[in-house]
């Protein structure tokens, strides 16, 4: 065999290997022509090698933003380096569906691509290649990791009763308002609530009933609180919300408001309508609280008056 034969040889089994790899291969000149157009890119944009060769890349694939990918293209062809992006940044450069099975919740191909600088023999870059990887698969899973750690950063700090943040996480906001508040001297509020009378309606209707009635209760709160508030469950039937940038006034018509919704509601199991009331106590954050468990301890106290004065009402810690 001669060595010319040989040469053919190889650069016909070259030109295969390129056609037939799993990888996206693009070669453009200094106007955006396309050059050279793989199987890969084939088998995803529909257009065969002799349809793309010699058109301009942004003429087919109007999705590609012209202005950035010239300037990625033009460092690339100026500084003779690689220049890489990833699906991270950019989900993809070419918008092709996404035919796997195992990754099917994906609406396209998530892609990493290489530029690739192609010199001439004169030592000057003459030519783009683009090297196009399918990473479906990895930013799929990363994507469906990253919602698991989401939602389980959210159960870790919510109560499963009431939706509502549970002890731990609101109290570690508690003690973050009050760090601000030691910095910035911007006044905010607690208010604490509790149903009354609950052990009865548990006597009465038994657990199953007193949890729905603490679930009401919950909804009634976040109908009525603020984005910015943060609302949590003490305990059993005991809730406290902080209303941040909150004066006691403020504090006193939030508090009234709620306490009307809830006397004026009724909470319906099998056909028995259930009538309850809660009573309230506000305590604003002020010079003469030094922690976050004596401003609790004054808020508790303000509950405890408003329960051994009647119930169903209000009280202001003086």
């Amino acid at each position: 065999m001669s060595v010319h034969t040989e040469q053919l040889n190889e650069l016909h089994w070259l030109m295969e290997m390129l056609h037939t790899i799993d990888v996206g291969l693009v070669v453009l000149d200094r106007d955006y022509n396309i050059q050279i157009w793989n199987g890969f890119m084939e088998n995803h944009s529909g257009l065969l090698p002799r349809e793309a060769k010699g058109q301009v890349l942004f003429d087919l694939f109007d999705e590609i933003p012209e202005d950035w990918f010239r300037r990625k293209a033009e460092s690339v062809f100026l500084l003779k380096n690689k220049a890489f992006t990833i699906w991270e940044q950019r989900p993809y450069v070419f918008k092709f569906n996404n035919y796997r099975p195992i990754t099917g919740t994906a609406d396209f191909m998530y892609q990493n691509t290489t530029f690739i600088p192609l010199m001439s023999t004169t030592g000057e870059v003459s030519h783009l290649c683009l090297l196009v990887y399918d990473v479906t698969d990895n930013a799929v899973h990363k994507k469906e990791l990253e919602q698991v750690n989401a939602d389980l950063a959210v159960l870790s700090q919510t109560d499963g009763l009431t939706q509502l943040f549970n002890r731990n996480h609101w109290q570690h906001c508690i003690e973050a308002e009050f760090k601000r508040y030691t910095r910035s001297q911007n006044t905010s509020s607690l208010v604490m609530l509790d149903i009354d009378h609950f052990k009865a309606v548990n006597d009465s209707y038994g657990h199953l009933v007193g949890d729905d009635v603490i679930r009401h209760l919950a909804k009634l709160i976040r109908e009525q609180v603020r984005e910015t508030d943060v609302t949590g469950r003490y305990g059993g039937e005991e809730f406290v919300i902080l209303l941040a940038d909150t004066h006691i006034d403020d504090a006193m018509v939030f508090a009234e408001r709620l306490r009307k919704t809830v006397e004026e509601s009724v909470v319906i199991y099998n056909d028995i309508e259930i009538k309850y009331t809660v009573s309230l106590g506000i305590a604003e954050v002020g010079s003469s609280i030094k922690s976050v468990s004596h401003w609790l301890e004054n808020v508790d106290n303000a509950l405890y008056k408003s329960k051994e004065s009647g119930r169903n009402k209000v009280t202001i810690h003086q």
